[in-house]
């Protein structure tokens, strides 16, 4: 069997070294779709450096990701055919601020192995320090099809119930034709997002769009609609990847207000608004 779970989850943490400067700040939020309209006060607190804030999603490629989901797939006891993986779900859970320059320690470990019978789900953790203590801690929970089957344990529902009456707030992002391409530049090399030849082995008709792509897009546009633009609100956010996003397609991002937390559901608006994001919750102060 590929997956070895009882060895995965006994494996030494990766510990590395990570810095980050506010380029790659600023690259990575121009890669969720930051900077639109250029010359916008609110949109230049994501591109311009005398005003610059950071979104907290950009933990997950701070020091490109490191040690990452894809050097996670090369743990002792994991070996997996690429093609065959899908990032399934992601919680970030935000200790304080990040600053736009930084270096830090990142420990990164499988924290669990579930069977979910056609597949195998891989629950990555990576945890982030600097000098002043803890900044923040990244589960990434990854699916690879055809290793389940084994009878492990299948792990906890990730479903939420569905939120009632109609949501606060819709807004509609439009995805860059080269959105994949550009995102990719933050540390997320995988052919997937870029190579149609490889899509194609992998199941899809044209490369796809990366799930933490629309993971922080979805982010901005809550933290600029119902956070007042705080960056620093930020507590916690979790989703599922419920659906696949392609360049050029757009977003509608439904949001429901709550005490401590907002409730949020993202569609595909030309594919008769087909699920992409599903069981979010940004949880805020």
């Amino acid at each position: 069997m590929p997956i070895d779970a009882a060895k995965a989850l006994a494996a030494e943490p990766r510990t590395g070294e990570i810095t980050w400067d506010r380029r790659d700040v600023q690259l990575y939020h121009l890669g969720i779709g930051a900077g639109v309209p250029a010359t916008d006060p609110d949109e230049l607190r994501y591109t311009l450096e005398s005003r610059l804030h950071v979104l907290p999603s950009f933990a997950t490629v701070a020091g490109s990701g490191s040690p990452g989901v894809i050097s996670g797939l090369s743990m002792p006891g994991v070996e997996v055919d690429l093609a065959r993986v899908l990032h399934g779900g992601q919680r970030l859970e935000i200790h304080r601020p990040i600053p736009v320059t930084g270096r830090a320690t990142a420990i990164g470990r499988i924290a669990a192995v579930y069977d979910k019978g056609k597949a195998a789900v891989l629950v990555m953790r990576t945890e982030v320090a600097d000098a002043d203590g803890p900044l923040w801690t990244n589960d990434a929970q990854i699916f690879v099809r055809g290793e389940g089957g084994w009878g492990g344990d299948r792990g906890p529902s990730a479903r939420l119930e569905p939120p009632s009456g109609e949501p606060d707030k819709v807004v509609e992002r439009t995805v860059r034709e080269d959105q994949a391409l550009l995102y990719r530049l933050s540390g997320d090399y995988n052919p997937l997002h870029a190579d149609p030849e490889f899509a194609k082995l992998a199941g899809f008709d044209r490369p796809i769009l990366h799930g933490l792509c629309t993971y922080g897009i979805t982010l901005k546009a809550v933290v600029d609609t119902l956070l007042d633009g705080d960056v620093g609100r930020v507590r916690g956010y979790a989703t599922r990847f419920a659906g696949v996003v392609f360049p050029g397609e757009t977003l509608r991002i439904c949001m429901w207000r709550g005490e401590d937390a907002v409730r949020v559901a993202v569609s595909a608006v030309q594919r008769d608004d087909a699920p992409v994001l599903a069981d979010t919750l940004v949880e805020h102060s």
